[in-house]
């Protein structure tokens, strides 16, 4: 079996995620979520490009966009994992040890820097659907619509991992990206839904 999740089925991919293992998990779904939502964009971008001018151009950003998602879907199982394995040896350990410590700190650092990218790969994915849906073909904007929506949903998801899972404290700089990230996406789809597109 590969080692990366891109490379297998969507079914093999989905038995993974409901296994009783750590990883993947919401954060890789969520960077899924976010890679589907601007490979959707790219196509609404390119079945308009006849009418729209800059479809490539979007497009192309939403390429882009989907392959660091995707990239994602990897890299945050595997930063979990070992931050994960790094709490439970934390955990275990009666010796009080500022190297071990520190190596969890960092650990966790590579953990929560994952979930809070794939965030703002969720609101960049929702505002190019949103460009999308406004000057690309009428026929494929409900398409730009339903991106929107789950890029909204990826980054809800991967600020939410940002919020609780990681332990980042509330003054956190990387929280109100996250959180922002998240807002900025959920407004674009509200809009979008709302107004029939």
């Amino acid at each position: 079996m590969s080692n990366d999740y891109l490379d297998l089925r969507v079914g093999e991919f989905l038995e993974q995620l409901s296994a009783d293992e750590g990883a993947p998990g919401g954060g890789s779904a969520a960077a899924l979520t976010v890679a589907f939502s601007a490979r959707l964009v790219a196509m609404v971008a390119r079945c308009s490009g006849e009418s729209w001018g800059d479809a490539s151009g979007i497009a192309a950003q939403a390429f882009v966009i989907a392959e660091r998602a995707g990239a994602l879907v990897q890299s945050d199982a595997t930063a979990w994992e070992e931050a994960l394995t790094a709490l439970r040896h934390a955990e275990a350990s009666t010796a009080d040890d500022e190297r071990k410590d520190f190596q969890l700190e960092q650990k966790l650092e590579r953990a929560a820097a994952a979930p809070l990218e794939i965030a703002e790969l969720g609101a960049d994915a929702a505002a190019l659907a949103s460009l999308t849906a406004e000057r690309g073909a009428g026929e494929y904007r409900a398409d730009a619509a339903a991106a929107a929506a789950l890029a909204a949903g990826g980054a809800r998801a991967a600020a939410h991992l940002v919020l609780v899972n990681l332990g980042v404290r509330a003054d956190d700089p990387r929280l109100a990206r996250a959180l922002a990230s998240d807002q900025v996406a959920h407004d674009i789809a509200t809009r979008l839904l709302e107004s029939g597109r």
